[in-house]
């Protein structure tokens, strides 16, 4: 028998349409390409209602906001982390873990907040959407939001934020999917193979190819027939900054401290398995568990770590393999 079916979305006619195109061209395109994901959606919610300003919001630790992506009045505003506060919209999704729009409380959850973009105006109407992820434990977390806002008052109305809620919905489908996955992977016995962790090394190795692309398209600018003297010049200040941006990541990296690197590094491929789980915080039953192996082993390796660390507690060695992981 099948279930109940969810209730048709309220929007017009001519919405529908936009919706739907934008649905097929997300599953077609953008799954790994965040950044023309989010520019994506941010285009296709300016076909629906006026949006000036748009921005991508991700939660991290008990206090931080990273934005990855924003836009202004049409130009990009550079990526950045803040400190929320308790009256922003940040906080304001937290508590009631619904839609924030500006007619709830006259903008002021979002005028609280750090302001994005042009900060000599202020904007006159907003939806801030926020997006969840399955918890294993309790409620969904709020790990998310995407925010369009306009200069000009009283914009968006049922059918714009029903639109923009829809759009938000499959950008959250998106990113669980990918959270899924690598969920998946981890939880791979860990056997022979490492555990599948980003670091900064992973960081930096990504921006070093992504800035020596940009180098190599200058270069190639730099070749072209009827490049002007000043174009010429100012290519070439790129190529120099490039090549001084990649000298500089490398050697960022040789200012981390050795330490955890070193300590990590002298555990088996078993054992690593069970350090990096440390991080989480699981027990003895939930690390057999996860790595599908006997407790007896699990307190095996876990005295081995110890022994290795030359440390106490099991803490101790989690704070220790976070450093690792986040070097």
């Amino acid at each position: 028998m099948e279930g109940p079916k969810s209730a048709p979305l309220r929007v017009d006619a001519e919405t529908a349409i936009i919706l739907r195109e934008a649905y097929h061209k997300i599953e077609a395109l953008f799954r790994a390409d965040h950044y023309g994901l989010y520019d994506y959606v941010r285009i296709v919610a300016g076909k629906v209602a006026r949006v000036d300003t748009f921005f991508v919001g991700f939660l991290q630790g008990t206090s931080r906001v990273r934005y990855p992506y924003g836009y202004d009045d049409g130009k990009y505003v550079d990526p950045d982390t803040h400190i929320f506060g308790p009256n922003g919209q940040t906080a304001w999704l937290l508590k009631h873990r619904q839609t924030y729009r500006y007619p709830y409380d006259g903008g002021a959850a979002l005028h609280a907040g750090v302001p994005i973009g042009d900060v000599g105006r202020r904007s006159a109407d907003a939806v801030t959407v926020p997006i969840f992820r399955p918890a294993k434990d309790g409620p969904d977390q709020l790990f998310g939001m995407l925010s369009m806002q306009t200069y000009s008052p009283n914009s968006y109305d049922d059918n714009a934020v029903r639109a923009f809620e829809w759009l938000c919905g499959v950008v959250e489908r998106v990113l669980t999917r990918e959270g899924e996955d690598r969920e998946a992977l981890r939880r791979l016995p860990a056997g022979d193979i490492a555990p599948n962790t980003l670091t900064s090394d992973h960081v930096m190795e990504y921006l070093t190819h992504r800035v020596a692309s940009i180098r190599e398209m200058a270069g190639e600018a730099m070749r072209e027939p009827d490049v002007s003297a000043a174009v010429q010049s100012h290519l070439t200040r790129i190529v120099d900054a490039t090549e001084h941006i990649q000298s500089e990541l490398i050697e960022l990296l040789m200012e981390a401290d050795e330490g955890p690197e070193r300590r990590y590094s002298s555990l088996t491929k078993a054992q690593q398995g069970v350090a990096v789980l440390l991080v989480d915080g699981l027990d003895n039953d939930q690390l057999a568990a996860e790595l599908g192996i006997s407790l007896n082993t699990v307190k095996t390796h876990l005295s081995a770590i110890l022994r290795k660390y030359g440390m106490a507690t099991r803490a101790q060695v989690a704070d220790d393999v976070r450093k690792y992981l986040a070097r």
